[in-house]
């Protein structure tokens, strides 16, 4: 039998009633809640961890990040601006363990990484880490690994293009990425999941930090798009975009891709159609505020000048359109271990603190189609347990993680 731990706490966080709730009793048996205040008395042998002033609040989610990247080795924790050919594969997953446990420690115990765009000789690096991290060799979360993101040569997540490779630099098979046509994208998904991947990510517009794409341009034609879509479906996986330009969303929409990442320039038209089809919007709209612009060649910096602000008045727009709204940081563009810099920016372009929670638990949830086990204290499900102190009243408070438990285990405790 199990060990039974009850966590006791002054508040817990109702995400589906989207309210605070005075008087917080958890029991956990191995891996999962299977009480919530209950009226029965509590076992003599469960251990009991008593919090006391704080909020618990179902783990948190970052459904866009790249734990292969940023982090230590780089200036204030950014990536070196050639660490696309100074680190290899072993030092890159190395820095992603790194990574994995400051996410961890921040509260946030399940992530996708989403898309590998670097020279890893076919490898999915973020299996390995997913591997590593479910085998209990190394703390970290939950991770959901997308392998290698699927672009067109010269494509945003062409890797040769952030550092402006001269041709033949960096040669890039299809199976790391590179793939350009109907049959050579089938081939790149089916690579990814052979390997292990548990969501496809496709660059389907230009971005604001790659050398020669424009924002705004839908870079795989709809054809392309729908083979994605329907190769990943079949095998039971979802499809995220990559999509700041208003056509390539739209495009993918219609396809049937699953969630759009950013979506800073979407028309109203197009958020509306977002809303209609259920379509999932990551909206990473912290780094809007937070991405360091000053360090970027200039540019990348025109770019995102012209972008962000009208990123930044896109997102009230989907909110109040209703369009689903999971939370995802893109870190590193902001630092690892500040994720919930995400959620304060959220409530900044109009949400309220419990929305904002809800994006980061149960949407991401379902986004993963993992509701029915994580997002929520509930008997249950997944004892993912974290502890804020406060009463969400200020969601910064989620910076200021003091507890977390992950699959029943303890992590941290401040």
């Amino acid at each position: 039998m199990s060990e039974i731990v009850v966590i006791k706490a002054d508040r817990w966080a109702d995400v589906d009633a989207c309210v605070v709730r005075t008087d917080a009793t958890i029991v956990v048996e191995g891996d999962r809640i299977v009480a919530v205040n209950p009226a029965e008395p509590l076992a003599d042998s469960a251990t009991v961890i008593d919090l006391g002033d704080v909020t618990l609040l179902p783990g948190l989610m970052d459904m866009e990040l790249n734990l292969l990247i940023g982090g230590p080795g780089g200036p204030d924790g950014l990536p070196s601006p050639m660490h696309g050919v100074q680190d290899d594969p072993a030092y890159r997953t190395l820095r992603g363990a790194v990574n994995a446990r400051t996410t961890l420690d921040a509260g946030f115990t399940t992530v996708r990484n989403l898309g590998l765009m670097v020279k890893t000789g076919g490898y999915l690096l973020d299996v390995a880490l997913q591997r590593a991290i479910d085998q209990g060799w190394y703390p970290g979360p939950r991770i959901v690994p997308a392998g290698h993101a699927v672009t067109p040569y010269g494509g945003h997540l062409d890797p040769t293009v952030f550092q402006r490779m001269a041709p033949g630099v960096m040669p890039l098979s299809v199976g790391e990425g590179i793939a350009n046509g109907i049959a050579e994208v089938q081939a790149c998904v089916r690579y990814q999941i052979r390997h292990g991947a548990k969501v496809i990510k496709v660059s389907a517009s230009g971005g604001v930090m790659s050398h020669s794409t424009s924002p705004g341009s839908q870079q795989y034609s709809d054809a392309e798009f729908a083979a994605i879509a329907d190769e990943a479906h079949r095998a039971g996986l979802r499809v995220a975009a990559h999509a700041v330009g208003d056509s390539a969303i739209r495009a993918c929409v219609k396809a049937g891709i699953d969630c759009i990442e950013h979506g800073f320039l979407a028309s109203d038209d197009t958020i509306q159609m977002m809303a209609d089809h259920g379509t999932f919007l990551v909206s990473t709209t912290s780094l809007t505020d937070r991405m360091a612009v000053d360090r970027i060649a200039p540019e990348l910096r025109r770019k995102a000048q012209d972008v962000f602000p009208r990123a930044k008045a896109m997102l009230p727009k989907a909110i109040a359109a209703g369009v689903r709204i999971a939370c995802g940081s893109d870190a590193p563009a902001i630092p690892h271990g500040e994720n919930a810099r995400e959620l304060c920016a959220l409530v900044e372009r109009g949400m309220t603190p419990m929305e904002a929670i809800r994006a980061a638990t149960v949407t991401s949830a379902e986004l993963i189609e993992a509701d029915d086990e994580l997002g929520r204290l509930s008997p249950g499900y997944v004892a993912d347990v974290i502890a804020v102190p406060g009463d969400l009243s200020d969601i910064a408070s989620t910076l200021d993680v003091r507890f977390v438990m992950k699959n029943g285990a303890v992590h941290r405790r401040v």
